[in-house]
């Protein structure tokens, strides 16, 4: 039986976690020996971990996590709360020198060095969360196993990366494991020491799965007699909710008939919250929150948009697909490997403009949002699974 480590910061509702779900439940449990490490054991998907799967916390994770996320000046004022004065003249170096160089690997080396390498040898290591800094780190340099492989989610010519330590990192790893076409490409254009030990593995979605649990009942504004909007993702900017407000008074003005619902939780709550209240949005852009099964208001739903700035694949558009929703998305780079324009969705430029007028088209258009969802229902596969072999 091999052992494999899969290792991400949390098991919170977000489509990284949900990806790794859909990869464990089709994974042997009479073939693999699986632990997930985490960095913090919490999060609404953890109990929907398959219970053969071993779950450890990262007990180390409390000691480096005022370093890694806070400033140094606040660093440095808990040392002295603390009476660490020995570590200050060391950190500050440290910190400076990694600046000037603008190499982070110098920084982590340092902040890590006391921690103790993971016990156990695995036959596989997987920081399935890349490019996270601290996980990436920690896989390269604290894990004993025979093969390491990094799991790329995001576009990394938006996600900020620093270049010195990822090619430093990236050199301790076997393979680098990247969600789409497009995605490939950036990171050898960021990284070209990535050509040549470089896969593409499309997120696995369990179409069967995501049909079943629509059909969850549920009450979902049951007295609204309009058209319905929805949106996934955590609450952030990279996800562009702020526009959808700004579409959506839009669309109210012009006596658009429309409600606009986002599902998911983030820091980005109270700025949107302000944003609408100042658009006196506050009947018709609802924050729905987290939703462990967002599927059934996804099937209620009239429209699916996807409103990201980046995005390195985007799991909910293709969920969206699963269930024949007429989608508009913006134009990052996974869109394209999911969405033909015109054809199945449509892709718009990163614009209010050209966001508001193609969901004013659809609107307009039922016979358009009908045709979309025949095409849809007609090309969705019942088993949309990449076929990926570890060893």
């Amino acid at each position: 039986m091999k052992k494999i480590l899969f290792m991400l910061s949390s098991m919170n509702i977000g489509g990284v976690e949900k990806s790794l779900l859909s990869l464990l439940s089709n994974m042997d449990k009479e073939k693999y020996d699986i632990t997930l490490l985490l960095l913090e054991k919490k999060g609404g998907f953890l109990p929907f971990v398959p219970d053969w799967v071993k779950v450890k916390e990262a007990s180390w994770f409390t000691k480096v996590k005022p370093v890694i996320l806070h400033s140094p000046h606040k660093t440095v004022r808990e040392y002295i709360v603390r009476g660490s004065f020995q570590r200050i003249p060391g950190f500050v170096t440290i910190y400076f020198i990694s600046k000037k160089f603008d190499d982070r690997y110098l920084y982590y080396k340092y902040v890590m060095k006391n921690i103790p390498p993971e016990s156990t040898k695995y036959d596989l290591a997987i920081a399935y969360q890349g490019p996270t800094d601290l996980i990436d780190f920690y896989i390269s340099k604290k894990v004993q196993a025979e093969k390491k492989i990094s799991w790329i989610h995001f576009d990394v010519s938006k996600h900020e990366i620093n270049k010195k330590l990822y090619e430093k990192l990236y050199s301790k790893f076997h393979e680098l494991v990247v969600i789409s076409d497009e995605a490939k490409k950036q990171l050898v254009h960021q990284i070209p020491s990535t050509q040549g030990k470089t896969r593409i593995v499309p997120n696995i979605i369990n179409a069967e799965l995501i049909e079943e649990m629509s059909k969850e009942t549920i009450t979902f504004d049951d007295k609204y007699n309009g058209l319905k909007i929805i949106t996934v993702g955590r609450l952030s900017e990279e996800k562009g909710q702020d526009l959808a407000v700004r579409v959506l008074s839009k669309l109210r003005e012009n006596g658009f008939n429309v409600r606009w619902y986002c599902i998911g939780e983030g820091r980005y709550r109270g700025k949107l919250e302000a944003l609408i209240k100042e658009f006196g949005l506050e009947e018709d852009f609802i924050l729905l929150g987290s939703k462990t099964n967002p599927y059934p208001y996804m099937a209620q739903a009239d429209i699916y948009v996807q409103t990201s700035r980046h995005e390195g694949f985007c799991l909910t558009l293709a969920e969206a697909k699963c269930l024949a929703k007429p989608i508009i998305t913006t134009n990052f780079i996974g869109a394209y490997e999911q969405i033909v324009d015109g054809e199945n969705g449509y892709i718009v430029n990163l614009n209010e403009e050209e966001i508001y007028l193609r969901i004013k088209f659809l609107i307009e258009h039922d016979g358009k949002r009908v045709s979309l969802i025949k095409t849809l229902s007609k090309n969705r596969k019942k088993k949309e699974q990449p076929q990926f072999s570890f060893f």
